[in-house]
């Protein structure tokens, strides 16, 4: 059986180099650290948690929480070190940072199946291999992928507006209509008065923003300026960008709001919505509160927070199948936060997923996708179909999933028990179903 390159070491890296070496495939997993380090790493370990030690809640109500039980059902090393190197933190996954790190590194270099290799890579390796390279990806090999995929579908500083989900919006303020009265009604509107306006405008530009690290600095095209830096341009600069209300009228007044926020779908189902133009560096709890303070949006629920930092990710709308195989050459296949995931936990899942599927390309046996019901198979599903022309990265949200059926019932608590059930049970059948897996003791092994 053919060797697989995997390039990276990350979390989805060792999460597919690590399945592959259980299954007695033979891995090259190649790390550029420390030979060649990056502006946020100040170790050699694999899997380096650079931001934080937590990995968001363990609770399977709460989505990230759903998406790491996933992650156990699928024998996630991940999952199985993290539980290992855990500290105090609540209902939170908190680890050890260090202690994490360290087991994984040990973890990996002692399987006999995979020889670590450190080293940068500079081309694209031919397949079977696994693109697992992350958001702080190398120059030289940005651009080889860029040589792959087209420079103008590969991203290096990235500007994200927040996403809340439709279900949380207030409908007897919210109306559809076009964007400045052309086209079609494809936009939600929020119209403000001019009172509303006033609040709202003095809250954003003095609101609290993240301080700026050294090697995420870049300079923004006027189109992507944060939303509070463009405020504080002037009281009026905002109604000429966009909240311009050129256009709309207000079904209610019958007049032309004088500011109003437009929201776009986030997915063909209609359960998400992007803030137009709402690109911001304010950090979260500010976004929270400034943001309700627009009418209809009073109790938004955010599945994602507006950003901006370097971020090197891939169009996967267009080169990716849901299988995270690359759709230009059979054998190739990426993970983690290059293909659009966002966050530790989705990372090391795709992970998972590659691994799973690089094994079915070399058996020659059907990849596979996890069904919708579940996180990842609804994130994976999500980064590969959303529209390429404003794709952006995605963290686990229950606003991702298919809803449930005849469910009418107002308790938020309750709906996320179900899609919890629904979304373990669909993986447990899947299991048996596609025999990914065999058990034995009643723990679930590789085959």
């Amino acid at each position: 059986m053919k060797r697989v390159t995997i390039v990276g070491g990350g979390l989805a890296g060792c999460e597919a180099a690590w399945y592959l070496a259980e299954s007695d495939i033979k891995v090259d997993l190649f790390e550029m650290r420390p030979e060649k380090t990056t502006p946020a790493h100040h170790t050699d370990l694999l899997c380096e948690l650079v931001c934080s030690n937590s990995l968001r809640s363990n609770e399977v109500t709460n989505a990230a929480g759903l998406l790491k039980a996933e992650m156990r059902l699928l024998n996630s090393l991940i999952m199985k070190v993290a539980d290992m190197t855990k500290v105090g933190a609540g209902s939170a996954l908190a680890v050890d940072r260090e202690l994490f790190a360290k087991k994984i590194t040990e973890i990996i270099k002692s399987h006999p199946n995979i020889k670590v290799h450190v080293q940068e890579v500079t081309e694209v390796p031919c397949p079977p291999s696994i693109i697992a390279t992350g958001p702080l990806t190398s120059d030289k090999f940005s651009n080889a992928l860029g040589r792959l995929l087209k420079k103008e579908h590969f991203y290096f500083y990235d500007a994200a507006a927040p996403i809340v989900t439709g279900e949380s919006l207030n409908w007897e303020k919210a109306f559809w209509g076009s964007r400045y009265g052309k086209g079609e009604s494809d936009y939600v509107n929020l119209p403000f008065t001019r009172e509303e306006y006033d609040i709202f405008y003095n809250e954003l530009i003095c609101a609290q923003t993240h301080p700026v690290k050294e090697f995420e600095k870049a300079i923004f095209f006027e189109g992507c300026m944060p939303i509070e830096v463009m405020a504080k341009r002037g009281y009026k600069t905002l109604l000429f960008g966009p909240l311009k209300p050129v256009g709309i009228t207000d079904p209610k007044t019958g007049r032309q709001p004088y500011a109003v926020v437009q929201l776009r779908k986030e997915n063909k189902e209609g359960t998400l919505f992007n803030m137009v133009g709402f690109q911001t560096s304010l950090k979260w709890n500010e976004q929270k509160r400034v943001f309700r303070l627009i009418p209809g949006m009073e109790n938004a629920e955010f599945v994602r927070y507006g950003f901006m930092h370097r971020n090197t990710f891939i169009a996967s709308p267009i080169y990716l199948n849901p299988t995270l195989e690359f759709k230009g050459e059979k054998g190739l296949f990426f993970a983690g936060q290059i293909t659009g995931v966002e966050g530790y936990i989705e990372s090391a899942a795709s992970g998972i997923i590659a691994g799973i599927n690089m094994k079915r390309y070399l058996e020659e046996k059907e990849l596979i996708s996890l069904p919708v019901e579940t996180v990842i198979g609804a994130l994976l599903r999500y980064i590969t179909s959303s529209s390429a022309e404003n794709f952006q990265p995605m963290k686990a949200n229950f606003g991702i999933l298919p809803p449930l059926e005849d469910f009418r019932s107002k308790d938020n608590k309750l709906k996320k028990q179900l899609l919890s059930e629904r979304a373990l049970k669909s993986l447990e059948q899947f299991i048996e179903s596609k025999e990914v897996f065999a058990k034995k003791n009643n723990k679930i092994i590789y085959k």
